[in-house]
């Protein structure tokens, strides 16, 4: 054996024990950890090395908390300038020069109407703690109990969170349909789906015999993000707004993972004008590190000292590296960046979505985008009650959303029973050709993550700062993972194993 050789054999024995240990050792619990059989050990940009010498195209992430991918040097130069100075690292909520200019920032950053009549509150580490609090807060501010929340939706994974996310049945959180084109919860799609799921919701809340009483908010995300990758039609975001305006409830927009420019916009709330009562965010506010806040109108802050807390919620370092991420999208224009270069992925995979039947769906804003895989061979099914957008139901937004949506109603999949139109509702979710185009996209230096419905939706989260070579990489990584899926499955009636398709 050469050096070589046995430097390559002594990397992946490393790489192969550490995985094995993680496996006896940590919970059964993992996620992430059992998709992605990887150890990484450097990381800069779109870019990771793992242990075992091979180079991945990152396109998780950290689900949407790098955009500026990672070790960026302005990050890294935020947090060594912390940790030089001797500033304390651990602060509880008393106010410091790191926290104050954060908090300048951030404030410079948020949706006109809110910044100037705004409070904000540091929460625990997590988006889900910031969830949390803004639960707390809207019940203290109108003395209610009750949430209004979306079908589809993911807030966190403790107890109120779950409370609100999709496959969630609490009485306490009263569920509603979020409209989509692919899946429409009432086989229309488009402005009149949009329109009938608005129609939904004021019935609930103002029919006395509904079951639901005035709540205390409403919670809702732009663009939902495991949920699919489904954006919220801009007219339905402005409803919703008028909606819990007129009956005094506050809106909670959760831009954990949509903040920070990833749809195109700083915040995804921007796309349609909407300033909401109260917004949650983590993820990318800071810079790689942990770190939530609840900013919220100031006329809903009736909270008692120490009404809410945490331990961690005065981070330095992610406040600093927060800060840094905040002024370089800002100034760096990464969020018109995002708009622009996320269109073109998209057109891009409209054109892979139609020559390979396995695709189904294509959808998302910015570089935020979800990829929906479908059994090509199996009847068109309603049964769930998703039906697939009119070839003139597209949204009024003249994105590249409704673009997807048209293109698809172009190959003739629009809903029976609809006027004008012919055909049946979408095919069947495939997860197991989803999971084969993720472990595909694996074996060719590239991570993405699966989400949506029964986790068939390949969803790609790229940072900001992906450059054009890059997601041409990307992008051709991901259509020859496809195209070995697609092959395989006409040849065997099945997904790829690890031992089949491309090496």
């Amino acid at each position: 054996m050469d050096a070589d050789a046995g430097v390559c054999a002594g990397a992946r024995g490393a790489h192969e024990g550490i995985l094995r240990r993680q496996s006896a050792r940590e919970s059964a619990a993992r996620t992430y950890a059992r998709a992605l059989p990887i150890v990484p050990v450097r990381a800069r940009g779109l870019t990771i090395e793992g242990a075992d010498g091979r180079r991945y195209l990152d396109c998780l992430s950290g689900a949407g908390t790098l955009a500026l991918g990672h070790n960026h040097p302005v990050v890294l130069e935020a947090i060594r300038g912390v940790l030089d100075s001797g500033a304390p690292l651990h602060v509880l909520d008393l106010a410091t020069p790191v926290k104050d200019a954060f908090t300048t920032e951030l404030f410079r950053t948020l949706p006109p109407g809110l910044a100037d009549h705004a409070r904000v509150q540091f929460c625990g580490p997590a988006g889900t703690d910031a969830v949390e609090a803004a639960f707390k807060l809207v019940r203290a501010a109108t003395g209610r109990t009750g949430m209004l929340a979306f079908t589809g939706a993911y807030h966190g994974m403790t107890a109120g969170s779950l409370d609100a996310s999709g496959h969630a049945s609490d009485v306490r959180v009263a569920r509603l349909p979020y409209p989509q084109d692919y899946r429409c919860p009432f086989g229309m799609g488009g402005d009149l789906g949009a329109e009938l799921a608005a129609r939904w919701t004021e019935s609930v809340l103002d029919d006395t015999k509904s079951g639901v009483p005035l709540p205390a908010g409403m919670i809702l995300e732009p663009v939902q993000g495991e949920g699919g990758v489904i954006p919220a039609p801009d007219a339905w975001m402005r409803r919703m707004r008028r909606i819990t305006e007129s009956r005094s409830i506050p809106l909670i927009a959760d831009e954990i993972q949509t903040g920070v420019g990833r749809t195109g916009m700083f915040w995804a709330v921007e796309h349609s004008g909407v300033t909401p009562d109260v917004m949650v965010l983590s993820k990318a506010i800071g810079g790689s590190l942990p770190l939530a806040v609840v900013v919220y109108r100031e006329d809903l802050d009736v909270w008692e000292p120490g009404a809410h807390a945490g331990t961690f919620r005065g981070n330095q370092l992610a406040m600093a590296a927060g800060t840094a991420t905040l002024a370089y999208v800002r100034e760096h224009g990464l969020a018109g960046r995002a708009a622009t270069l996320g269109a073109r992925m998209l057109s891009q995979l409209q054109g892979l979505a139609a020559e390979f039947p396995i695709i189904g769906d294509v959808r998302g804003r910015g570089l935020m985008i979800g990829v929906e895989l479908v059994e090509p061979g199996a009847e068109r099914n309603s049964a769930d009650g998703d039906l697939r957008t009119g070839a003139t139901g597209g949204h009024a937004d003249s994105d590249s959303r409704t673009r997807v949506v048209r293109s698809s109603a172009r190959r003739g999949t629009e809903p029976e029973g609809f006027p004008g139109r012919t055909g049946g509702g979408p095919r069947p979710a495939a997860p197991e050709l989803a999971a084969a185009v993720q472990r595909e996209c694996l074996r060719r230096g590239l991570i993405v993550e699966l989400g949506g419905r029964r986790a068939s939706v390949v969803r790609l989260l790229p940072p900001l700062t992906i450059s054009d070579e890059q997601a041409t990489a990307v992008l051709d990584r991901l259509a020859d993972a496809v195209a070995t899926v697609a092959r395989a499955h006409t040849d065997h009636g099945r997904p790829p194993t690890h031992s089949e398709g491309a090496g």
